[in-house]
C-alpha cells in the first residue's frame, strides 16, 4: 500500500523540512497537509518551493482548507471519507509555540486541537503510525532526572505553553493504549548542526538578540546557576522523527529528542558571547534582576527578548534520553555535540539578523 502522510503544521519550518526528507525516503508517497485557510497562500507558496528543489512533483501534495479546533478538522465529508481509507501516518505538528501566549489561544490550539486531531486518527482504518511532537518541557518545575514514561507527576508549570501542552499530551497518552502512536520530546531547538538554518530567532536566539543591544559594554553572566540547557539541532529532529515513523512497534512510545550531555547554560552563553561578540563575560547580574527589567514592557521590547525565556538557563530538569539512544542509536542517529554546530548558528544568527520574518514580536 502507498504510504500517505498527513501532517498538521504546513507549511510550517518542521513540516516542510520532514516532507523533504520523507521524499528523499519513499519518493511514490503522497502528501495530505491541512492549512489553515489564513495559510492557504502561503502554503501553496511553500509546496511550489518544495517542487522546485526537488522534493516531489505537485501531484504528490494536497493542500487541504481546514482547522484542528473544528469538528472534523473543519474537512468536507465527503473528502474525509477518502482519507479514512487512504492514510498511513499522521504527523502532529501544529500547535502554539510562543512561550508568552495567553491561555485562552494556547488551550484552543494546543489542547482543542490536539483532541480534534485525536479523533480523527480513531477514524483511520490504515494507520500505521502517529507521530505527535510534544515537549521535554510538559515535566514543568519538576527538577532532577525525568524519565520518557514520566508525565503526570504533579507539576507545576513556567507558563501556558507548557501547561497546554502538557494537557494535550494526557489526551495523545490515551491513544497509545490501542493505536500505534509516537510521542516527540524535543529539548529546545536549534538551527541546521551543518547550515544553521532556522526559521524564527527565539530561544537560545533571544540571548544573541540581547547581546546585539550590549555588546559595546563589558558582558554580564545571568545568574550564577549550575543548571544545564538542553539544546539539539533540527537536524537531529528530523532524522530521528522520519526514522521512528518507520520504526514499527519499537517506536510505539515515548522519545526525549533531547541532548544526552548537555552544557551548563553558564557555558552555552559564554560561547555564544564568543562566537557572536568576540568577548567574554566578565561579571555575574541576578537572574531575578535580568527578570524583573524584561517584566518591564519598554525594556523587554529594546532587547527584543521575552521574560520567559530567562527561566529555561535556570532549568535543573535533566531529561533521561535512554529509550531515544536505544532505538535510533541502531540506526546511527545522534545528537551532535552543541560545540559542534554553534559557530554556524551564530554566522545564521549574523546574516539574518535583521530580516522582520525570523524575528519574534516582543509585547
Amino acid at each position: 500500500m502507498q504510504n500517505t502522510y498527513f501532517f498538521t503544521g504546513f507549511p510550517g519550518f518542521i513540516a516542510s523540512r520532514l516532507i523533504t526528507r520523507l521524499v528523499r525516503r519513499d519518493e511514490s508517497a503522497s502528501f495530505e497537509l491541512l492549512v489553515h485557510p489564513s495559510q492557504l497562500e502561503k502554503a501553496q507558496v511553500a509546496v511550489r518551493d518544495l517542487c522546485a528543489a526537488g522534493t516531489g512533483t505537485p501531484e504528490q501534495f494536497v493542500l487541504i482548507a481546514g482547522d484542528i479546533t473544528e469538528q472534523n478538522l473543519a474537512i468536507e465529508d465527503e473528502y474525509l471519507d477518502e482519507l479514512e481509507d487512504r492514510v498511513t501516518h499522521v504527523f502532529h505538528l501544529a500547535a502554539i509555540y510562543d512561550l508568552a501566549v495567553p491561555q485562552d489561544i494556547a488551550y484552543r490550539v494546543n489542547v482543542i486541537g490536539t483532541e480534534q486531531v485525536g479523533k480523527f486518527v480513531r477514524r483511520l482504518h490504515n494507520l500505521q503510525r502517529m507521530i505527535y511532537f510534544s515537549t521535554a518541557y510538559v515535566s514543568g518545575d519538576r527538577t532532577g532526572q525525568i524519565l520518557e514514561t514520566e508525565l503526570e507527576l504533579g507539576q507545576g508549570f513556567k507558563n501556558h505553553y507548557e501547561s497546554t501542552k502538557y494537557e494535550a499530551e494526557r489526551i495523545v497518552q490515551q491513544l497509545r493504549e490501542d493505536l500505534p502512536v509516537t510521542i516527540i520530546r524535543p529539548g529546545i531547538v536549534m538551527g541546521d548542526s551543518k547550515t544553521g538554518e532556522t526559521v524564527k530567532f527565539d530561544g537560545p536566539y533571544f540571548v544573541m538578540r540581547f547581546l546585539d543591544a550590549f555588546s559595546q559594554f563589558p558582558l554580564p553572566y545571568v545568574g550564577a546557576s549550575e543548571a544545564r540547557i538542553n539544546l539539539v539541532p533540527i537536524d537531529y529532529i528530523e532524522a530521528a522523527t522520519v526514522h521512528l515513523a518507520h520504526a514499527g512497534a519499537e517506536a510505539n512510545g515515548v522519545f526525549h529528542l533531547t541532548d544526552p550531555y548537555p552544557y551548563r547554560a553558564r557555558e552555552v552563553y559564554e560561547r555564544i558571547c564568543q562566537e557572536l561578540v568576540g568577548k567574554k563575560p566578565i561579571f555575574t547580574l541576578p537572574a531575578a534582576m535580568i527578570s524583573s527589567a524584561l517584566s518591564i514592557g519598554a525594556f523587554r521590547r529594546f532587547v527584543k527578548v521575552e521574560k520567559e525565556t530567562i527561566a529555561y538557563f535556570s532549568c535543573r530538569a535533566e531529561y533521561d534520553s535512554t529509550e531515544a539512544q536505544r532505538v535510533l542509536g541502531a540506526a546511527g542517529i545522534q545528537c551532535p555535540d552543541f560545540h559542534s554546530y554553534i559557530e554556524k548558528a551564530v554566522d545564521y544568527y549574523k546574516a539574518h539578523r535583521n530580516d522582520p520574518e525570523k524575528m519574534i514580536l516582543v509585547r
